[in-house]
């Protein structure tokens, strides 16, 4: 069985109460229940495990720990992918394959948003698809592992 990390940045645990008309009505958890079911309905031998956090420095801590514990990683970084050299850094130094995720489309968003630092350091780069882009890092982590 294959552990996949998915890792939430800042704000996320506000889903389905932050701005729904941007990010939607579903809570985080609706979205970790939806990624296992994809992952029992497509009969993946992945198994999930879920972080958010709000503080920088423990998604680094959770991103390094990673690298021994798991097959895969799938992150979120919301508000830090344009910010964080930091999360960059942790990611570079992994080895495990790594997909960013975003649920809104960042290249019709604020400009800030157009830029992620972490891209440099994942296998690819999914977003725009709102909660559906986690079940699309599913299928896409599924094939680099």
């Amino acid at each position: 069985m294959k552990n996949i990390v998915f890792i939430d940045g800042p704000n996320l645990n506000m889903l389905g109460k932050r701005e729904p008309e941007i990010y939607g009505s579903q809570t985080l958890n609706e979205i970790h229940e939806l990624i296992r079911l994809h992952i029992s309905k497509r009969n993946y031998e992945i198994s999930p495990s879920f972080f958010q956090s709000n503080s920088e420095g423990e998604i680094v801590d959770h991103i390094q720990s990673s690298n021994q514990t798991s097959s895969g990683l799938i992150i979120n970084a919301a508000g830090f992918s344009h910010t964080s050299v930091a999360v960059l850094d942790a990611l570079l130094a992994i080895e495990v394959p790594k997909i960013e995720i975003h649920m809104t489309n960042l290249f019709t968003r604020e400009d800030f948003r157009h830029h992620s630092f972490i891209s440099k350091a994942v296998n690819g780069v999914i977003c725009g698809f709102g909660s559906n882009s986690y079940l699309l890092a599913v299928d896409a982590i599924h094939e680099l592992i």
